[in-house]
């Protein structure tokens, strides 16, 4: 199905657009699994810190009998963590498999829907339509898009770095280096996200409806 921006003579916003069910499916799963590296790093961040946990873990021990040094507590502390760390990664793989897939459908999709398309389809009508500060904001959040796929890609190699350096012989410090990178490639993609969330709401409630229904039906045109 081809994913164009709906001609609109009666000057439907160009937020509404068809979408195949490719890229629908592929914008979903993304969605979830993005949301659950969130969980993963909130889990650790907020709950899961062995350095936090240290002295629950050892009142938990004494109550049962046990005494445990701070460093064996740490020890026990610190497998929940990587527990949580190790769906973290799961998830980042199936990030990356998702990362390859958006390529293929870039690739395979009608050239209507490619985002190179879009991204010259919006600047044609921010030249030419009525309203141009409608589609001036169109063409900020097309381009918005490709800096997401620029993250998500950054976010995806430095990831697979971090899980697979020591096989390629990456130093400490690099792995340092690719730690770095990918926590900032991570955090303002959540950022993206929060942010692209609060605009798709204030849309829907300011009159332009189809937006959230276009990626679960494809707002599919009618002939």
């Amino acid at each position: 199905m081809s994913s164009q921006i709906i001609p609109s003579p009666s000057g439907q916003s160009p937020f509404i657009q068809s979408h195949s069910a490719s890229l629908r499916l592929w914008h979903w799963l993304t969605f979830l699994f993005i949301s659950g590296s969130i969980i993963t790093v909130l889990l650790n961040s907020a709950l899961l810190s062995p350095r936090d946990n240290v002295k629950l873990v050892q009142e938990q021990l004494q109550k049962k009998g046990v005494t445990v040094t701070e460093e064996q507590a740490f020890a026990v502390s610190h497998e929940y963590e990587e527990k949580v760390w190790d769906v973290h990664k799961l998830l980042g793989y199936g990030l990356a498999i998702l990362f390859l897939a958006r390529i293929v459908i870039e690739f395979t999709q009608t050239n209507d829907e490619k985002v190179r398309s879009r991204i010259k389809k919006a600047i044609e009508l921010k030249k030419n339509a009525d309203n141009k500060a409608e589609y001036t904001h169109y063409l900020r959040v097309r381009l918005s898009y490709a800096i997401f796929f620029l993250l998500l890609f950054c976010m995806v190699l430095t990831g697979l770095g971090m899980a697979f350096g020591r096989n390629f012989g990456f130093t400490r410090e690099f792995r340092g280096v690719l730690h770095n990178l990918h926590e900032i490639a991570q955090y303002l993609i959540y950022i993206f996200i929060v942010v692209h969330l609060a605009g798709v709401i204030i849309a829907e409630n300011r009159g332009i409806k189809g937006i959230v229904s276009g990626m679960i039906n494809g707002n599919k045109l009618k002939n």
